[in-house]
Order: structure tokens, then sequence, then C-alpha cells
């Protein structure tokens, strides 16, 4: 799942963060950690990575990152409302952080619907200041595939958070 190329993006956005002085934490669902272990896999992450939230149910959303259960209801956890305030809450309970990128979707093969259909996952992004914000994509292919797709743009997001630092 973590092949070279996820692995040296990594560490690309590991190198901007330590030249801009600042520090990120995750907050993922679909991807299950996955965006956490590719950076952290890299030797002296730990002064850039304040940690990572892995909230896969709803419960966890709530009592680990302070989601609405109100928002999940009336949104769904694969929404802009609920990366948003993922985001929002991993940097709440990670008060050294500046940075946090989360992500929420439907990897697959079931859990779709016409409405939020398989591959869909939304991501927020938001640094402390209160600049931020959401994204959606549609990924194909198999699990695997959508996962990995997911955390190449959550990278992507903490690079563009962090050069607008």
């Amino acid at each position: 799942m973590l092949n070279e190329t996820l692995l040296a993006q990594a560490a690309d956005v590991l190198d901007r963060m330590r030249h801009a002085g600042v520090r990120a934490v995750t907050a993922e669902s679909c991807t299950g950690g996955l965006v956490a272990a590719a950076l952290t896999h890299h030797a002296g992450s730990s002064e850039m990575i304040e940690g990572g939230f892995v909230t896969y149910s709803n419960a966890m959303k709530t009592a680990l990152l302070g989601v609405p259960p109100t928002l999940l209801a009336r949104h769904g956890a694969v929404s802009a409302e609920v990366a948003a305030s993922m985001a929002r809450g991993a940097l709440a309970h990670a008060p050294d952080a500046d940075l946090a990128v989360s992500i929420t979707g439907i990897a697959g093969p079931g859990g779709g619907s016409a409405e939020k259909p398989v591959g869909l996952v939304w991501f927020g992004a938001i640094r402390r200041d209160g600049e931020g914000s959401t994204v959606s994509r549609h990924f194909t292919g198999d699990r695997e595939t959508i996962r990995r797709q997911a955390v190449e743009q959550a990278l992507d997001l903490l690079t563009e958070l962090t050069d607008a630092t």
C-alpha cells in the first residue's frame, strides 16, 4: 500500500514542513491511518508530525474529534461538513499542531449509494489561524487504489497548507 511514490511524496511534504517550521495532525477514516503512516515512515518526522486520529466509526468521530452527532445525522459521515469538523477537531486536540488534514469517504467495495458512490472521498484541510477548505474527489478502482489515491490527495493538501504559511 505505501509504495515508493507515496513515501517520496510524504518525504517532500516533511521537507516543506521542516522549512516552514510547521507541525501537522491527521484525522482519518477510510484511509485508516495511512497518511500518518506515510509521514511517520521517515526518520525525523516527529519534528513535523504531532500525531493522528483514526476515527472509522461515527462514535469515534464524536468521541475523539468532537464531531457533533447532529452533523453526522444531517449530512452523513462522508460530507464536507464532517470533513471540516474532523479537521477542526484534530487541531483542537493537538495543541502543538499548526495544520490538520482529514479524510472521510467510501473506499468500497460496498457501502456506496447513488448519492454517495464508492470512491467518494471528502477532505478537510485547515491551518491553526482558521484558513481552510474542503474538497471532494471521486476516485475509481478497487479499495486499495481508492485509499492510495486518497492518501496522495491528503499529502497534496498538506503541501498546499504548508506552502501557504
